[in-house]
């Protein structure tokens, strides 16, 4: 029996057929959860609001509209993925879990493509497939509020907003390849979020730009509740489907899931390749469990953004994050309220404890006590360093992430930088016959385009 059991392994095509049944779900939800008449409106209302953060599309277009927003734009992105022959890997379903999340607060039908665009133009630029960068692009897509404020620029006629709009969406697009290639080796892969550093970094010098020229940038706040029981329901449904769905079509998938729990999880590590579907699937099931009781039982809301939140450890549940390494790190943050004047419920809070996960590969490879500091650490950044771009970045902890993770690493835990050459296990069952993950152009060691 081989370790996928009497079942071949899965086609590609049966891979991404799974893997868009996450939106579909949601879509079919959405459906449910409002009219139809007002889900249309709802998702017009989403276009046409600034969404910097906190925007919550649960508020702006209604819970119904929002779930299918995220599950369209979804779906969309997955079918970029299988018609431009994308490998299927771990970063193929990060990407389509951040996707989503990010969809519900943030990213909508319309604001994503300019980006994509830039991302596309640089690779035409460098002579290289699309595929090498697309992963990057999807990532940074978190910019995307940037391209709605510049719509609303009131004193600049609408052709000019327009012009200005697919300017700067293009512009975002063919820096981030780059730019999200070196800032790696700032934090050498225990920051998760290495696109959401970069784009910290670009959206600091866009709303720099912005201000000189006299655009106000206003602080928002904008969050539902009094839904969490529903929400409970639905999440818990899917969590627990990806767990037996892992457990019926693998027998040695706990067993995988194990190994999953031994490794360090740094930056471009693939559990998918490593450790297989199953595996992946309960790790999945398992940390959006464990992401939504933390939440419920602090007492803050399910809502767009933590849903987001949730989602944002799923997609990295196939590449880095697992229950051993995020509970530190969560618990770090937890702590911090206590001892800080925020708290945890609140909604910054809230989210910099789902999304301070970031740094999982700390807790992975030095422990709890080094999770639990980073954490700690990381709440505060977190909390503040919005500020300077004004929220226009969608992944703030990974800017906040890759801050703090460069000076917790070089200054507290590391006495001498690793060469980059250094050989470590992928995995805990491995014998550290592979090279130490770095990222090369695209953000991962392995090219997923295949080339």
């Amino acid at each position: 029996m081989n370790r996928f059991g009497i079942q071949r392994p899965l086609s590609k095509k049966k891979c991404f057929l799974i893997l868009s049944l996450l939106p579909l779900y949601f879509i079919v939800v959405g459906l449910f959860m409002q009219p139809v008449d007002q889900i249309f409106h709802g998702i017009v209302e989403i276009i046409r609001e600034p969404d910097f953060l906190i925007t919550d599309y649960f508020v702006i277009g209604g819970v119904g509209a929002a779930f299918i927003n995220a599950g369209v734009l979804t779906l969309i992105c997955i079918g970029i993925m299988y018609a431009l022959d994308m490998n299927f890997d771990g970063h193929t379903v990060t990407s389509t879990c951040l996707m989503f999340g990010f969809s519900l607060f943030g990213k909508n039908l319309l604001n994503i493509w300019m980006i994509l665009v830039g991302v596309f133009l640089y690779a035409r630029y460098h002579k290289t497939t699309v595929k090498r960068y697309l992963y990057v692009g999807f990532y940074g897509t978190s910019l995307s509020p940037i391209v709605s404020q510049v719509m609303h620029i009131v004193d600049l006629p609408l052709p000019l907003r327009f012009l200005l709009c697919a300017a700067t969406g293009i512009i975002i697009g063919f820096v981030l390849p780059p730019l999200s290639t070196h800032v790696h080796f700032s934090h050498k892969g225990y920051s998760l979020y290495n696109v959401g550093f970069a784009g910290g970094i670009i959206a600091t010098v866009i709303v720099s730009i912005l201000k000189s020229f006299g655009v106000t940038i206003e602080s928002r706040l904008i969050w539902f509740t009094g839904q969490n029981q529903t929400f409970i329901i639905l999440l818990a449904i899917l969590f627990g489907a990806m767990i037996l769905y892992g457990i019926i079509t693998d027998p040695m998938a706990l067993e995988d899931y194990r190994s999953i729990l031994r490794s360090y999880g740094l930056g471009g590590t693939d559990y998918y390749k490593s450790e297989g579907g199953a595996a992946v699937m309960i790790n999945m099931g398992v940390n959006g469990l464990a992401s939504m009781l933390f939440v419920v039982m602090v007492g803050a809301d399910l809502n767009g953004p933590t849903i987001g939140g949730i989602f944002t450890v799923v997609g990295f549940s196939a590449t880095g994050k697992h229950l051993r390494n995020i509970l530190p790190v969560m618990a770090g943050v937890l702590i911090a309220s206590e001892a800080k004047s925020w708290n945890i419920t609140d909604p910054s809070a809230i989210l910099a404890l789902l999304l301070s996960t970031t740094l999982a590969p700390i807790a992975g490879e030095f422990g709890i006590i080094a999770g639990v500091i980073a954490g700690f650490l990381h709440s505060s950044v977190a909390l503040n360093v919005g500020i300077v771009y004004g929220g226009m970045n969608l992944y703030n902890n990974g800017f906040a992430g890759g801050e703090r993770d460069e000076n917790l690493i070089d200054e507290e835990l590391l006495e001498t930088e690793i060469p980059l050459d250094d050989r470590i296990p992928d995995a805990a069952h491995e014998d550290a016959e592979n090279d130490r993950p770095v990222y090369d152009e695209e953000g991962y060691r392995h090219d997923p385009g295949g080339e």
